[in-house]
C-alpha cells in the first residue's frame, strides 16, 4: 500500500524519515526542543534539507547539543566552529547559538522548563489544523508572531516567527500534516 505524505519530503529519503517518525510529533523534553532550536535558527534562509544533512555534524560540534555547555563556549571554541566545514559557518549564527543557550537556561529558571514555557503558548497541547494541500499552510501564525517577540525581549537572536513557525512544526506544538497525509491522523 502506497503512504500518502506531505509532498514537500517526498523523493529524498532522509526528509521522508524524518517526515515520517520526527515532524510534528510532540516533544516535551527540553534537551530535545532545544536540539530543535538551534537547527532551526541555523536554517534561517536556508532549506531543511541543508540542515538535516549536517544535522549529525551540529550535534559532534555543539557537544551534542548540551545547552549547559554550549552557554560556556568561549572565543576559542567558537572560533574552532567558524572553521568546521561540516556545519554552518556562519558567525553570527554560531555566536546567537552561544546566547540562544544562556537564555533558554534563564528561561527553565524561570518556568521549572523551557517546555512549559513554550507549550503554555498552545494551552499545552498540539493545535491540530486541517489542511488540504500544502500551499495552505501559513509561514507565520499569531501565535509565532507573539513566540517570537517574547524570546526576543528575553535575548534570543535568529527567531523571527517563520524560524519559530518552522520550530513548531517540527516539535508537534501545531498539527500541520496535510489531511492526506497518512502522519495526519497518527500524530
Amino acid at each position: 500500500m502506497i503512504k500518502h505524505r506531505c509532498n514537500w519530503c517526498v523523493g529524498d529519503e532522509l526528509y521522508e524519515t524524518y517526515h515520517d517518525k520526527e515532524w510534528g510529533v510532540p516533544v516535551y523534553d527540553d534537551d530535545t526542543i532545544f536540539e530543535f532550536l538551534i537547527l532551526e535558527t541555523f536554517q534561517a534562509g536556508l532549506s531543511w534539507i541543508t540542515i538535516l544533512k549536517k544535522r549529525e555534524n551540529f550535534r559532534k560540534a555543539f557537544d551534542n547539543f548540551d545547552y549547559q555547555k554550549i552557554a560556556k563556549y568561549q572565543q576559542p571554541k567558537i572560533e574552532s566552529l567558524l572553521q568546521d566545514a561540516g556545519i554552518v559557518r556562519n558567525k553570527l549564527k554560531v555566536n546567537a547559538t552561544v546566547t540562544n543557550a544562556q537564555a533558554f537556561m534563564k528561561i527553565q529558571d524561570e518556568f521549572g522548563s523551557f517546555s512549559k514555557y513554550i507549550w503554555d503558548f498552545v494551552g499545552g497541547k498540539p493545535i491540530k489544523n486541517s489542511w488540504k494541500t500544502m500551499s495552505a499552510v501559513p509561514a507565520t501564525t499569531a501565535i509565532s508572531d507573539t513566540i517570537s517577540k517574547d524570546l526576543k525581549k528575553r535575548g534570543f537572536k535568529f527567531v523571527g516567527s517563520t524560524v519559530i513557525y518552522a520550530h513548531m512544526q517540527a516539535t508537534g506544538m501545531v498539527n500541520d500534516h496535510i489531511i492526506s497525509c497518512y502522519r495526519y491522523k497518527e500524530v
